[in-house]
């Protein structure tokens, strides 16, 4: 048995030479119409439809001898692009697996005995080749209107993109300036700190200086002066200014009384805490003088 390229089989039906026939109905009008593949393919009895058994040896024995492979699947696609459909039988239900490997395949053109009917057979196309031209088609209206606002929304892009470019730039300048101010604040920072110690090392240092005050001496005008004995009890403070001030007050409502031993220098200072207001007063002194310094600083 020969088939060469779609044509008679022993015993099969007439060579379909039309030139509106696709190459793949032409070989399987072949294949059916051919009595020695009945076994493996076949017209169905009322011969609306064809079967094919046992998939496996009909991949391996039957199409490689018209097709250029012995895939089922890319036979049962090519069926689908056709437009054949697969056959499921009510009494089945597709749920009871028949005895046989049957497959039917059925195509409203493609009957037993109608091989006309080939013609009006088509391969389905995609969604895209299967709009129409004049769907395709615009108008010059439209198209000027599209193009109008394209145009447009090209030109607030390009505003967009400038005030973004604007604010970019505010940005980095605001960023700046903050650095700027932020090492400005650190400096000033520095600088009140070391003021702070200074004053605070000033103040405490006026107020050791008013603590340790100097003990009352008195200078006598006589050649015979008397001093401390060595080991003499020393007086406190309280006393010898109570008795100084004594002294000075009974010689100044004493004025007949004869100087004999001469004049007297003494040198009263009180040992007094540091008040309040002594203390603003040094520190505002001390707030003067640190002014002035910066002042006179180059």
């Amino acid at each position: 048995m020969e088939f060469p390229g779609g044509g008679t089989g022993a015993g099969g039906g007439a060579v379909l030479s039309g030139n509106n026939v696709p190459a793949f109905l032409t070989k399987l009008w072949t294949l059916v119409e051919d009595p020695d593949t009945d076994p493996l393919i076949c017209w169905s009895p009322s011969g609306t439809s064809f079967h094919v058994f046992d998939q496996g040896r009909f991949s391996k024995e039957v199409l490689p001898k018209f097709f250029k492979h012995n895939n089922m699947a890319s036979f049962i696609r090519q069926l689908n692009m056709y437009g054949f459909r697969k056959v499921v039988h009510i009494e089945h239900g597709g749920l009871v697996k028949p005895e046989r490997d049957d497959t039917e395949f059925q195509h409203p053109f493609f009957i037993r005995g109608q091989e006309h009917l080939l013609e009006n057979i088509k391969r389905k196309v995609t969604n895209v080749s299967s709009v129409r031209q004049e769907d395709m088609k615009m108008s010059a209206d439209e198209v000027s209107k599209i193009l109008t606002d394209v145009q447009l929304m090209k030109g607030k892009q390009e505003a967009i993109d400038s005030r973004i470019i604007a604010m970019k730039h505010e940005n980095e300048a605001l960023w700046r300036e903050v650095a700027s101010l932020r090492q400005k604040h650190f400096q000033q920072q520095k600088v009140v700190s070391k003021l702070i110690q200074f004053l605070v090392s000033l103040v405490q240092s006026n107020r050791i200086l008013g603590v340790k005050r100097k003990i009352p001496l008195m200078l006598n005008d006589s050649s015979s002066a008397h001093s401390l004995p060595k080991y003499s009890r020393p007086f406190s403070l309280e006393h010898v200014q109570n008795s100084v001030s004594s002294q000075a007050a009974a010689n100044l409502f004493s004025a007949d009384t004869p100087l004999t031993s001469g004049p007297i220098i003494s040198d009263i200072t009180d040992v007094a805490t540091p008040t309040v207001e002594d203390v603003v007063s040094e520190w505002t002194d001390v707030d003067a003088l640190s002014s002035q310094q910066k002042l006179n600083d180059p």
